[in-house]
């Protein structure tokens, strides 16, 4: 049996620190083989710097997986030339650096980390039920991860299900805000609709709050600035069986 942690979106400079600050004792405390990160938002302003992800991986991260902001820093897309760090699979052909998928040799075993992006309130990108089931065809491992950076809570549990059997687990990110439906489906596959994020947890979503309302209340532009304040860390643990590829158990965490 070994244990994979996934960690929900780290939020730009406190939410990097933070991470740096308690990954080492998670991954010691609940004997961690293997640890996903989800850092489209962890450079300050939001999008994923080679600064920010280089702190992501001297934390302790393997695969850092990001989202809508993957290419938001457009002088830094050469950070996709490391095979660590990936972005949503289903983004069109010729369109974009990168790819969408990351192989992890851990020597007895292999592990395939997915990252995929929803349409529903998101761009219109490449359907992502149908390039996952492409995908499948290509990966020779059964321990598959896939994180679906989603909008709609409908979407992110249809992969779920449309998954169930086919890949260890499916970890919902882009909403901030860790949902308490974790579970293993059918016995197969690990799922949760939103693994959370870290960063500041007095916040709307790790940036200041009274610039974040002043945009929902007067619809005027506003400057987002990133939230000062205690932080917190969400995602979750999951047992599975390497052999398998089967999960066995599914814990959310949050370490303040």
């Amino acid at each position: 049996m070994k244990n994979l942690l996934f960690i929900g979106d780290v939020v730009g400079k406190a939410g990097c620190d933070f991470l740096s600050a308690k990954l080492p004792q998670i991954k010691r405390q609940y004997n961690i083989d293997i640890t996903v990160v989800n850092a489209e938002n962890s450079a300050q302003g939001n999008g994923v710097t080679s600064l920010s992800a280089e702190s992501v991986i001297k934390s302790g991260a393997d695969v850092i997986t990001t989202g809508n902001h993957a290419f938001r820093r457009r002088d830094e897309l050469d950070i996709y030339e490391r095979d660590y760090i990936i972005r949503p699979a289903n983004y069109p052909e010729g369109a974009c650096v990168g790819k969408g998928v990351c192989i992890l040799d851990m020597g007895a075993y292999s592990v395939a980390v997915v990252n995929l992006m929803g349409t529903v309130y998101l761009d219109p990108l490449d359907n992502p039920f149908t390039k996952i089931d492409e995908i499948l065809t290509e990966i020779d491992t059964k321990n598959i991860f896939v994180d679906f950076h989603a909008e709609a809570t409908s979407e992110k549990k249809a992969m779920g299900y449309h998954l169930t059997g086919k890949v260890t687990g499916v970890f919902g990110t882009h909403t901030h805000v860790q949902t308490a439906d974790e579970t293993v489906i059918d016995g197969h596959t690990a799922y949760i609709t939103d693994a959370g994020m870290t960063g500041v947890e007095r916040s709307c979503l790790g940036v200041e709050i009274k610039p974040a309302v002043d945009r929902l209340r007067f619809r005027m532009p506003v400057r987002f600035r990133e939230a000062e304040g205690k932080c917190f860390l969400c995602g979750v643990i999951v047992a599975f069986d390497e052999k398998s590829g089967k999960s066995h158990k599914i814990e959310r965490i949050i370490i303040r």
